[in-house]
C-alpha cells in the first residue's frame, strides 16, 4: 500500500501541478488575519497595570476594577488602560463589551469555582509576599474522591501536608478544616487562596506549626446558595463528620483528640465551619470564621444555631483554645461580626477579632488565614 501511495504521489508531481505556496506562520507571530494575542493585563516595573482588549466591532469598552473605567480604542480596534501603581496584592476585575461582562482572553489567570465570573492579577511583592511562592520547603497538595453518605454522591476534596510529612515519616500532625465560600469549590483555597504557598512560608519563618490542611467542597447541589441554608448547614456537617475526618484519619498520619483540630472557613463556609465547629467542641478545639453572611445577618442568634452557647461561659472559654473572628473593613458582613463581638462580650467569651482592609475578596481572605494558622496548635 505505502509503494502505491509512492508511486500516485510521484506521478501527480510529474504532471506538472504547483505544489501551493507555504503561507503558514507559527501560533503569536501575527498575521493581517490573525494578529497577535494582545498581552493582558501587562504589570510593569513601577507597579502600573495596563490592560488590553482586541474588539474592533465594540462601541464600548471598560475596566470593571475599583469602579467602571472607560478604554480608549485605537485603529487596529485594541482597547487599553492603564491604572496604578497598584499596591502588591491579588486582584480581580472584569471587562465589559457594550453592557456585557466578560473575562480577559489574555489570562488563563481567573477565580475558578463552579462559574468563571472574573479574571485575576497579582502585583508581586520585594521582597515576595506572604502569599507568593518561595524559596523555601515545600508541601505537597492532593486530591482524594470519596462518596457522600448524606448526599450519595462522589465528592472531592484536597490535602496539603507541609514539607514535613515527607522527611519525618514517624510524626503525626494536626489538621486544619478550610471551607470554601459560595459560588467556589474545593479547588478555591489552594489555587486562588495560596492556602499551601502561605502555609509553606510560615512554617519556614517558624510562625506556624506544620499542619495537615483539608479543604473540602462546601455545596449540597447545584444551587450555589443552598451551603448557607439550615439543610446545607446541617448536611455539610455530617459529611464532615461522617465521611471526611474518617477518611482523613484513617489515610494519613494525624495527631488524635480534639486539641488537634481546626476548622474555619470564609463567608458561606465561614458559617458551616463556625456552626459545627461550636456544635461539637468535642472534636474541635479552634474555631474560625472568615467574612460570614450568616453570622452577619440582622437577625443572627448565636445560640439559637448552637443550643446553650450561652449557658456556661467559664465552659466555652476552658474549651476553646482559639475562637476566631475576621472581617474585611470595607465589606457590608462587618457590622454583624461587631454585634457579635459586643454580644460574646456580654456573656464573657473570649474571641480575637482580626479585621483587615478590603471589601468580599480574596485578599481579604488570605490575610485572615496568616493570621489565624499562626495562632494554631501552641
Amino acid at each position: 500500500m505505502r509503494f502505491l501511495v509512492g508511486l500516485m504521489l510521484t506521478a501527480s508531481l510529474a504532471t506538472g501541478q504547483v505544489r501551493p505556496k507555504n503561507t503558514y506562520r507559527g501560533p503569536g507571530a501575527g498575521t493581517p488575519t490573525a494578529p497577535a494575542r494582545p498581552v493582558s493585563p501587562e504589570i510593569h516595573p513601577d507597579r502600573t497595570v495596563t490592560f488590553r482588549l482586541l474588539a474592533p466591532q465594540a462601541n464600548t469598552v471598560a475596566l470593571s476594577w475599583n469602579g467602571t473605567k472607560p478604554m480608549a480604542k485605537d485603529a487596529s480596534g485594541l482597547w487599553s488602560i492603564t491604572v496604578g501603581p497598584v499596591e502588591p496584592e491579588i486582584y480581580t476585575y472584569n471587562f465589559v463589551v457594550d453592557g456585557v461582562r466578560t473575562l480577559d482572553p489574555g489570562t488563563n489567570f481567573i477565580k475558578n469555582g463552579h462559574f468563571l465570573d472574573a479574571s485575576a492579577f497579582e502585583i508581586p511583592g520585594n521582597p515576595p509576599r506572604f502569599d507568593e511562592v518561595r524559596n523555601v520547603p515545600h508541601g505537597a497538595l492532593g486530591i482524594r474522591t470519596y462518596t457522600s453518605t448524606p448526599l450519595h454522591i462522589l465528592r472531592h476534596l484536597y490535602v496539603y501536608t507541609p514539607p514535613q510529612y515527607d522527611t519525618e515519616p514517624n510524626r503525626k500532625f494536626p489538621v486544619l478544616y478550610l471551607k470554601h465560600g459560595s459560588g467556589d469549590s474545593e479547588e478555591n483555597w489552594s489555587d486562588t487562596g495560596r492556602a499551601g504557598v502561605i502555609l509553606d512560608n510560615l512554617i519556614a519563618e517558624h510562625k506556624a506549626q506544620p499542619m495537615l490542611i483539608v479543604m473540602p467542597n462546601g455545596d449540597i447541589d447545584n444551587n450555589i446558595l443552598n451551603g448557607s441554608t439550615p439543610r446545607g448547614l446541617e448536611l455539610t456537617g455530617q459529611e464532615l463528620l461522617t465521611d471526611i475526618i474518617p477518611l482523613i484519619e484513617s489515610n494519613y498520619r494525624v495527631a488524635p483528640g480534639r486539641e488537634n483540630r481546626a476548622i474555619t472557613g470564609l463567608s458561606m463556609g465561614g458559617g458551616q465551619a463556625f456552626t459545627t465547629g461550636l456544635r461539637h467542641r468535642e472534636l474541635f478545639a479552634w474555631v474560625g470564621e472568615f467574612s460570614s453572611g450568616l453570622i452577619s445577618d440582622a437577625e443572627f442568634k448565636l445560640d439559637k444555631h448552637v443550643p446553650g452557647f450561652y449557658n456556661d461561659p467559664a465552659a466555652i472559654n476552658r474549651e476553646l483554645r482559639l475562637l476566631y473572628l475576621s472581617c474585611g473593613t470595607e465589606d457590608p458582613r462587618i457590622p454583624g461580626h461587631l454585634d457579635l463581638l459586643d454580644d460574646l462580650k456580654a456573656h464573657n467569651i473570649n474571641a480575637v477579632w482580626f479585621p483587615t482592609p478590603g471589601a468580599h475578596e480574596w485578599k481579604v481572605w488570605r490575610h485572615a488565614l496568616a493570621d489565624f494558622a499562626p495562632r494554631l496548635f501552641r
